[in-house]
């Protein structure tokens, strides 16, 4: 017997995946030219599958500032926050994150998932329940199991499953923690936070709100969608990622929950990696200031992300349900999805192909996420790309 035999049924679906669709999960950056730009397979190509939403990830002043943090505290800190991890960076950002989130308490920890890994692990324990959107990010999903709470799924923005499920769990005089995100990250959607808001008052539970994908995004400031929808001081924790809008690497909690700060010595994930690097703490702070003071990325984000998603729909694709710069074009025949996706890198057009069962409604997708930093001409090119394409 091997070790390995497990993963036989993986390796087979993997084997019949590369067989029919090619090997389009082993896609290589040979070079990245700006925010928007790469050349991949010797090609210059316009970036229309990332997550950099404000394309601060090459922004001068955030690539100085992790250079200098760098240059004065190295390339690593070589230890957990409870060891030799923490330093002056960390505490800072944290203070920062507070303030632009207006919350008592945030701890910062070393990557997006590894945050809801950490604070879901914690905070949901044995006998307690966590009611998720049945569309959150596999971490969420990760960190519940981790932690031994009972775990149950409501449908996605489905509110009367969503009531329905906290009147049959509330009888059971537990702790319920409701887990939802901002902006879901496969169909581009927000969650109806102000009636989930309602039903968690109305029953005495407590709300985590992902905001990986809205951080930057949503919002007269920025804040996300709990700040969009005038509700930021009825949620209990806000979770989110530095991979996105803030274009480095990291993840936070932050909490008016004086509490919180138990997690650093309850969080198991928090306890035993590594703290993140000097670089990516100054890039991260660097970036959030950038998203205080310059609301024209958000205005320009949002431009471009309209511009597409009306050009798309005009071509009677079927996107998501609503214009966010998370932009799916679905898809029911899979084989015509890869199509397509070869078709658009072949022109020059990059986006993410998604297939069941990653997608939520089992269809296949291609992906395009919108920068603030795509100039017009370029968000021109990719409809321009996919109307060749579809119309064939």
């Amino acid at each position: 017997m091997n070790i390995f035999d497990k993963f036989d049924k993986l390796v087979q679906a993997g084997q019949k995946l590369e067989q029919e669709f090619g090997a389009f999960f082993q896609v290589v950056m040979d070079e990245i030219l700006s925010s928007t730009e790469a050349v991949i397979n010797g090609k210059k190509v316009i970036l229309a599958g990332t997550n950099n939403y404000l394309g601060l990830s090459m922004d001068p002043e955030c690539i100085e500032a992790a250079c200098q943090a760098t240059r004065q505290n190295g390339t690593g800190t070589t230890g957990s926050r409870m060891a030799n991890g923490t330093f002056s960076g960390h505490v800072q950002l944290e203070e920062a994150l507070s303030n632009f989130l207006g919350c008592s308490n945030t701890i910062v920890f070393t990557t997006g998932y590894g945050a809801n890994l950490a604070v879901l692990s914690s905070l949901a324990g044995p006998g307690d329940i966590a009611l998720l959107d049945a569309d959150c990010h596999a971490s969420i999903y990760d960190g519940c199991r981790m932690g031994g709470a009972e775990m149950f799924r409501f449908k996605h923005n489905n509110m009367e499953d969503l009531e329905k499920r906290l009147s049959r769990l509330q009888k059971r005089k537990t702790n319920i923690l409701i887990i939802i995100e901002g902006l879901y990250s496969m169909l581009g959607d927000r969650a109806c936070i102000r009636e989930i808001v309602e039903l968690k008052e109305k029953y005495g539970a407590y709300l985590l709100v992902d905001e990986a994908h809205s951080l930057g995004v949503l919002g007269e400031n920025g804040r996300g969608l709990a700040e969009e929808a005038g509700v930021s001081d009825k949620v209990d924790f806000i979770t989110g990622t530095f991979s996105k809008s803030l274009g480095a690497t990291g993840g936070f909690c932050s909490s008016n929950h004086q509490q919180l700060e138990i997690l650093r010595y309850a969080s198991r994930p928090y306890i035993f990696t590594a703290s993140p690097s000097p670089s990516n703490i100054a890039s991260a702070r660097k970036a959030l200031e950038i998203i205080a003071t310059r609301p024209e990325l958000r205005t320009r984000l949002w431009q471009n992300t309209n511009a597409l998603y009306d050009r798309l729909s005009s071509l009677k694709l079927n996107l998501g349900p609503e214009p966010t710069p998370i932009i799916p074009v679905r898809f029911t025949d899979p084989h015509e999805a890869l199509r397509v996706w070869k078709g658009l890198l072949a022109k020059g057009v990059y986006v993410n192909m998604v297939l069941p069962p990653a997608t939520p409604d089992g269809s296949a997708f291609l992906r395009c996420s919108m920068s603030a930093s795509h100039t017009p001409e370029q968000v021109s090119t990719i409809g321009d790309a996919f109307e060749a394409l579809t119309s064939e």
